[in-house]
């Protein structure tokens, strides 16, 4: 997908990594078609968000590794009532919380593509969709998800 077909309307801030750098791995893979977690290197586990230290051992020895981009539905959410005023005229639509099993149940959330008024199944598989917005100033990716 590109601009102008996704999810973000005129008027929404445009995602961009953090000024004090934490993400910038994260947003670099994502525009590569990538999708990169973070790895403890003291005690090996995976998790998300962007932390300056391990959510289990307290290390700062942190990376940036790139995982599959396939997970399932942990939960989800159909928006009625838009939280923007950019997105008054769109609704619903569908934000999923989706798991990765295979790298310590870390969770991302993200749009769920497809009819808004389609059944949702928790523990689905879901596939990462990377939007890219390669027009805009600056340039940015979306990560989307898409029931497999």
């Amino acid at each position: 997908m590109s601009g102008g077909t996704g999810y973000l309307h005129p008027g929404l801030p445009k995602p961009v990594p953090a000024a004090d750098g934490l993400d910038a791995p994260f947003w670099e893979g994502i525009a590569e078609g990538k999708l990169k977690l973070q790895r403890c290197r003291a005690c090996g586990r995976w998790q998300w968000g962007p932390e300056w230290i391990c959510h289990n051992c307290h290390s700062d020895d942190l990376v940036f590794e790139e995982v599959p981009p396939v997970g399932r539905i942990y939960s989800f959410e159909r928006v009625w009532h838009p939280v923007h005023p950019a997105l008054k005229n769109q609704g619903p639509y569908i934000v999923v919380l989706v798991e990765f099993p295979e790298h310590d149940q870390a969770r991302m959330v993200g749009n769920l593509l497809g009819d808004p008024h389609q059944d949702v199944v928790i523990g689905d598989e879901v596939h990462a969709v990377f939007e890219h917005h390669q027009d805009e100033d600056p340039a940015f990716t979306l990560v989307q998800w898409q029931v497999a």
